[in-house]
């Protein structure tokens, strides 16, 4: 427990020191404020009832400072925090997406146990150090007003101590526990939450919002998002009713100890043995340790459970990167040779079927490589290597001979441009969506217009109601106008031009990948790109893959991938000679076309004329 409490009280400090300090000064004062009232109001009430009436005026002032002092300072302390939480989540949100960053590779990503608890980094993180100081410091503030409140009781009836520092001792013990399950339900919470919000997400979702209206999938997906929240809320009732019954019995027993204590009082008052304003301090007296057991235990369970919590932010911005870094001096040398796979297998966890199984293949500096196969060999993954997303199982893969775990992450992928198959759509404007591509080039208007241009997609872009600058979303607007018109929505295949272009922004890159780069292109469109891509990829070292085998055909070199290993190699022609796999996949591809180019020209097919009126109505069906 140390480690997190060190580590929230550091997070504070770093934040705003001066907030912090000024925070520990209203502690010391609002702990001396209560129990010098109690004493002022002895004073005032013993000479209100005193034979020779002394001045009470000095007594009565400080009585009524500290009066105000005490409606002062709950605000105080309220607005101190609030700024110190703000300053707190600043520094912690920097500090945890910083360490997300860290993280070069996807394995963490792609572990739903990883996410659970990100989240809940998430979740606490902000919330956790300044939970644990304003804990520690409530626990401090009420310490220390129960140590001045120990010595008025010890003043007046010391046998009074015992049943409230029992009372007190139990309180805490409770509250402890509490937090201990407080804090387990909300780990049982966090995937069950993350279940619940993505249902809900799939409801208000721009990108779902056709399939789940097409299919009518609003219920299903409501009354799934329903059932979770359902569950949650019946953990977090059950976690409400226990500390329900264990606050409310020891707030019982606090009163049984208060109500006692001033039964004493009143007949001691009767008998002589106390003065009015004895007795007035006394009742102050055991109301504030009843306070201050309350304050010290509430703060302790509070403190407990805002550390266990924070555990989940101390493991993720902790954490080791997930992939080993290399040692070597950052600078990458241009491609010289090439890129060669040797014996690679991979799996995405033990216990898990081979991905790729023993693949080895070059991918020759200068030239164009394609990589082919059915659904589930392994050629998105083989991607996911090259770009160092994971290493290798088993086996190494060489950049110039060089191993590329020997290779710093950041120098290999400046190397690299990619159209991924699941590319990314971003929110902003279609200048920012190209120029995410290569960070240093997105204020470079006129090359992010160029790659636009090499990828088709200029014309569409420039033609968009700001040109560049247009918002491609409807969620936000451009930032500098009110009207809502100015974000567009692009077409699937308008999307795949933006992100093959944001890949042709870095147009120094050594290794051009293209996984499936034109999936969402008709005919026309997908032979226009292609011709593009092969006049940018001429000279340039590239790895193309795509079902489409047509359009892989002009490749230096075609690999196939099958079952996770090399099937076969070779150029078109070769392959298709060979009669193999490339062949056969092929022929079904051509099939397809020459079946319709038949069917076209069969004289069983009808020449149906053109309707004469321009009217739909007119027209046959």
């Amino acid at each position: 427990m140390m480690r997190p409490a060190a580590a929230a009280l550091e997070l504070a400090w770093a934040s705003g020191r001066t907030r912090l300090l000024i925070r520990v000064a209203l502690t010391i004062v609002g702990s001396a404020v209560p129990v010098a009232m109690a004493w002022l109001m002895k004073a005032v009430l013993d000479g209100l009832t005193a034979p020779d009436r002394p001045s009470l005026v000095l007594p009565a002032l400080l009585l009524a400072a500290a009066g105000m002092a005490a409606a002062f300072l709950p605000q105080a302390v309220q607005y101190v925090e609030s700024e110190l939480q703000r300053a707190v989540d600043l520094t912690a949100r920097k500090r945890l997406y910083a360490a997300v960053a860290r993280m070069p590779g996807l394995r963490r990503f792609e572990d739903p146990r990883f996410q659970d608890r990100l989240a809940l980094a998430a979740e606490t993180g902000p919330t956790g150090p300044s939970e644990v100081v304003s804990g520690g410091l409530g626990g401090a503030q009420g310490l220390l007003m129960l140590g001045g409140f120990f010595v008025t009781l010890a003043v007046l009836n010391p046998w009074m101590l015992v049943p409230v520092v029992l009372a007190g001792a139990v309180s805490m013990h409770g509250q402890i526990r509490l937090s201990h399950y407080r804090a387990r339900v909300l780990g049982e919470l966090g995937h069950a939450t993350r279940r619940e919000q993505f249902y809900a997400q799939l409801l208000t979702s721009p990108s779902a919002a056709k399939e789940v209206r097409l299919y009518g999938l609003s219920d299903l997906f409501g009354t799934r998002m329903l059932r979770e929240l359902r569950w949650i809320n019946r953990r977090r009732r059950t976690m409400d009713r226990r500390e329900l019954i264990v606050q409310g019995l020891h707030g019982l027993a606090g009163a049984c100890v208060a109500g006692g204590g001033l039964v004493w009082a009143v007949d001691a008052a009767r008998s002589g043995r106390l003065t009015v304003g004895d007795v007035s301090m006394f009742i102050a007296a055991v109301s504030g340790v009843q306070n201050g057991l309350a304050v010290v235990a509430g703060s302790a369970g509070r403190m407990h459970e805002a550390m266990l919590t924070f555990g989940h932010y101390l493991h993720v911005v902790g954490a080791e990167p997930d992939l080993p870094e290399s040692s070597r001096a950052s600078g990458l040398e241009p491609l010289r040779e090439g890129i060669e796979l040797r014996d690679v297998w991979f799996r995405y966890g033990d216990g898990l079927p081979w991905v790729l199984r023993g693949v080895t293949l070059t991918i020759p500096v200068g030239r164009a490589t394609a990589l082919v196969g059915p659904n589930g060999a392994g050629k998105s993954t083989l991607v996911k290597l090259l770009c160092r997303f994971y290493d290798p199982t088993r086996g190494t893969i060489l950049w110039d001979g060089v191993d590329l775990r020997d290779i710093p992450v950041a120098d290999l992928r400046a190397r690299i441009g990619t159209v991924f198959q699941d590319y990314m759509s971003y929110e902003l404007s279609a200048a920012d969506n190209i120029g995410v591509g290569r960070r240093e080039a997105m204020d470079d208007r006129d090359r992010v217009e160029a790659a636009a241009r090499r990828a088709g997609c200029h014309g569409t872009l420039a033609e968009l109601p700001r040109g560049y600058d247009t918002m491609l979303s409807r969620a936000f607007d451009s930032g500098e106008h009110d009207d809502p018109d100015t974000g567009v929505l692009l077409s699937g295949g308008q999307w795949q031009r933006v992100a093959i272009a944001r890949a042709l922004l870095r147009d120094d890159a050594d290794l051009l990948i293209l996984d499936e780069p034109s999936s969402g292109l008709d005919a026309e469109a997908e032979h226009e790109v292609h011709t593009r891509l092969r006049e940018h990829r001429a000279g340039r070292t590239s790895l193309l893959i795509s079902h489409r085998l047509s359009t892989v055909r002009e490749a230096d070199s075609i690999v196939v991938l099958s079952g996770g290993a090399v099937a076969e190699r070779g150029t078109h022609d070769g392959l298709l000679a060979a009669g193999g796999v490339y062949a056969r996949l092929f022929t079904l591809q051509a099939s397809g076309y020459q079946q319709v180019s038949l069917t076209a020209s069969s004289s069983d097919w009808k020449a149906v004329p053109a309707p004469r009126s321009a009217d739909p109505a007119a027209a046959s069906d």
